[in-house]
């Protein structure tokens, strides 16, 4: 949603022509916390440092961040615009400074090289619910439709710290939010394993 001054219709004109947007952020949440020159790097271990601006570490000098969300259109209430996008890794309530048309020519470079991705690769677990969360897994989807999958697709990534990655087994129950719902899971047998859906609030 656009604040007031903002909201003007008119000023998505056109947007309709992009599949896939921009959107700058601030880590509002970060702010206070101030930020160093080096950060540990999740994608070494969690150990090894790396500088700020080498990083895509919340903890920045200028506090901005970038994400790229799937365009699904726009709504329009008495005149005010309400952009609709799927693929959000954002928290509810984070301000938006811009948002920015993806085009592919420019902004997707084929040669592209990722280093650190060779070195330590993304995870790609298997991700299972636990059979007694049917019912309640029916009940979340009433409100949101695809948390299924956005379930599967953040603990894929086996969002442990990343010293803890290396277990196929973790007794410790982790724990993320998605939309308004806490998500329990542990890893056993090298999948992760949905374990608790609870409502927040």
């Amino acid at each position: 949603t656009f604040e007031e001054g903002f909201d003007d219709i008119h000023m998505l004109k056109g947007i309709e022509n992009y599949s896939h947007l921009w959107l700058l952020f601030i880590f509002h949440q970060n702010i206070e916390r101030g930020w160093k020159n080096t950060v540990k790097a999740p994608r070494l271990g969690g150990n090894s440092t790396m500088g700020v601006l080498a990083s895509r570490s919340t903890h920045r000098p200028n506090g901005i961040g970038m994400s790229v969300v799937e365009n699904k259109g726009i709504i329009s209430k008495n005149g005010k615009a309400q952009l609709v996008v799927e693929g959000v890794d954002l928290v509810n309530g984070t301000p938006l400074i811009d948002i920015k048309p993806y085009i592919s020519y420019a902004d997707s470079i084929t040669n592209a090289t990722d280093k650190l991705n060779e070195i330590s690769p993304i995870p790609n677990r298997e991700v299972l619910f636990a059979d007694r969360l049917k019912l309640i897994l029916e009940e979340v989807e009433k409100r949101h439709h695809d948390f299924s999958a956005l379930v599967k697709a953040v603990l894929a990534q086996d969002p442990r710290p990343a010293y803890k990655q290396q277990l196929d087994n973790d007794e410790k129950t982790y724990r993320v939010t998605l939309y308004d719902i806490d998500v329990g899971f542990e890893i056993k047998d090298a999948a992760v394993r949905v374990t608790e859906l609870v409502q927040i609030g």
